[in-house]
């Protein structure tokens, strides 16, 4: 099948690397045009120049209501109109004991990872209430299922994700807005490698660590994810919405403990950079 979102157009926030990238190269193959929005300046220029006219890029703290709203603002000036709004940027944030975490790691965590898709919600929603159509994804993750998979302000933001989702989807419904969520699993990224083994290049040794804990024995890739968004960015999800797709093996099954590489506190940025 293609042409699954043939003249939509969608935002990825976090869409130059990782889940993001994947995404964008996912919906551009089936017919979307997608505004990269990413504070990674170099990829995501990069990416866009290779998707040609299909792609644009826009430099974006997620964090900060302005960049969010300019980012929404380029796809309705470049492509008329927006269909999709992808909330998936991410950090891994604070990490450490409770007891140890600092207000400052804490709050940039929570303002990234939770403050970040209040505010897509917000700005899709004053395009596509109006257009009385569009999808909103967000990105949250088995960490915000099940305990012991994430660290603690982690955790708290993405079980918050999916509470935000299926309240922001019982309002939205009636203006034919469906407001979704995605909990990836282990999935080979960057920031995932860095988790495991303190290194963001560690793909190939994450990659076998995955296959490893994996129930269905293979390791979970950003197309995975990517085909998960693309369903829910779809006609073919008309009748999904306030809901959760877990993409896991079936890691909440059996969930046990991630093992960080750092015990001390520590805020983890994009690609396992500090801050």
């Amino acid at each position: 099948m293609s042409g699954r979102i043939e003249g939509k157009v969608a935002i990825v926030t976090g869409g130059a690397s990782g889940i993001g990238a994947g995404t964008v190269r996912r919906f551009v193959e089936e017919g979307a045009r997608v505004v990269v929005a990413d504070l990674q300046v170099d990829a995501g220029k990069r990416l866009a120049a290779e998707l040609g006219e299909r792609a644009r890029f826009i430099e974006a703290d997620v964090a900060d209501e302005h960049a969010v709203e300019a980012a929404v603002d380029l796809a309705v000036a470049e492509f008329g109109r927006l269909d999709c709004m992808f909330n998936n940027a991410g950090i891994l944030g604070a990490v450490g004991s409770i007891s140890r975490t600092s207000v400052e790691d804490w709050d940039r965590s929570v303002a990234v990872l939770l403050r970040s898709v209040f505010l897509g919600m917000k700005h899709a929603a004053r395009v596509m209430v109006p257009q009385r159509s569009g999808v909103i994804i967000s990105t949250s993750s088995t960490a915000g299922i099940t305990g012991g998979l994430g660290p603690h302000a982690y955790t708290a933001c993405k079980t918050a994700v999916i509470g935000l989702t299926r309240s922001v989807a019982g309002e939205l419904a009636q203006h034919g807005v469906r407001v979704n969520a995605i909990a990836p699993g282990n999935t080979v990224t960057g920031m995932t490698a860095f988790a495991y083994t303190g290194d963001a290049s560690e793909i190939e040794a994450t990659t076998e660590r995955i296959r490893a804990g994996s129930n269905l024995g293979i390791a979970g890739e950003p197309v995975d994810i990517a085909n998960a968004a693309l369903y829910l960015a779809s006609d073919e999800a008309r009748y999904v919405t306030g809901h959760c797709l877990v993409v896991d093996a079936g890691q909440t099954t059996n969930a046990g403990s991630v093992r960080f590489a750092s015990a001390e506190p520590a805020l983890i940025l994009e690609r396992g950079r500090t801050e």
